[in-house]
């Protein structure tokens, strides 16, 4: 059994499987339109780790280009111009992220 809170249209907002404030009914487990929601939910999740992790992997490519760099082994026209302007953007934002001062101490701590 599991329990639900519906919107004012009947679509499911919350399911659980404890009782909490604001449910509207009980369903079965196995209840179609139960498993459809939690199939929904696993997916949700998943594409949120990938985004997640792809913005993670967007940090690494930059730090990494900036290494390569620095030993001499890339230089920057070696890239084609629009990576290079993305580069720049993103060189530039981290610039005005540390001229913040005190405001943020660890820019690897933003949540995004």
């Amino acid at each position: 059994m599991v329990y639900v809170q519906r919107d004012e249209k009947g679509g499911i907002l919350r399911l659980d499987h404890e009782p909490f404030d604001g449910m509207t009914q009980t369903l079965s487990a196995s209840d179609p339109e139960v498993r459809i929601w939690f199939a929904g939910r696993g997916l949700h999740d998943h594409l949120m780790a990938l985004q997640r992790s792809d913005l993670e992997l967007v940090r690494v490519i930059d730090d990494l280009v900036q290494v390569l760099v620095s030993l001499g082994l890339l230089n920057y026209t070696d890239l084609p111009e629009p990576a290079r302007r993305k580069l720049q953007h993103r060189a530039e934002a981290r610039s005005r992220v540390r001229e913040l001062g005190g405001l943020l101490t660890d820019e690897t701590a933003l949540p995004y």
